[in-house]
């Protein structure tokens, strides 16, 4: 029994490292900040109830779930990218993606910093406030 379940965890670790394409330290980096990002959302809203998310403030396992799945996508798209580079033969795409969710999660993580109170540097939310107003300005253009 050991054995199977050694060869099994062996085989689905084998696909999942095929299909992300190398763990480099971006990606490491990206699952940290996924990590991060989902726990201090877990801390505002379980221990400071002030989540933006729910009416009380409080933890809601539906929100819960969804965090994870989106968390989920997250991969399934750096697996699309990791493929497209494997398509194009190129070394890019990848990383790219892997950056821009980087990101994404950074702005999350101090997001949820601020609102349990811990003091954002201005520089910081300046940052923050200048990349939110360029994600809007994309978000309209590709509404129109």
């Amino acid at each position: 029994m050991k054995d199977i379940f050694c060869f099994c965890c062996a085989c689905v670790s084998s696909a999942i490292l095929y299909l992300v394409g190398d763990i480099t330290m971006p990606f490491i980096i990206l699952l940290i900040f996924m990590c991060t990002d989902y726990i201090t959302g877990l801390i505002l809203s379980g221990v400071f109830k002030k989540s933006k998310k729910t009416e009380s403030g409080g933890l809601s396992s539906e929100i819960g779930f969804k965090g994870l799945i989106k968390k989920v996508c997250i991969i399934i798209c750096v697996i699309v990218a990791n493929m497209l580079d494997y398509v194009l033969k190129t070394n890019y795409i990848r990383n790219v993606v892997i950056i821009s969710f980087m990101t994404n999660e950074v702005i999350s993580i101090i997001e949820n910093l601020g609102l349990i109170g811990v003091k954002i540097p201005k520089v910081i939310t300046n940052a923050i406030d200048i990349l939110k107003g360029k994600e809007e300005d994309e978000n309209a253009k590709n509404r129109d």
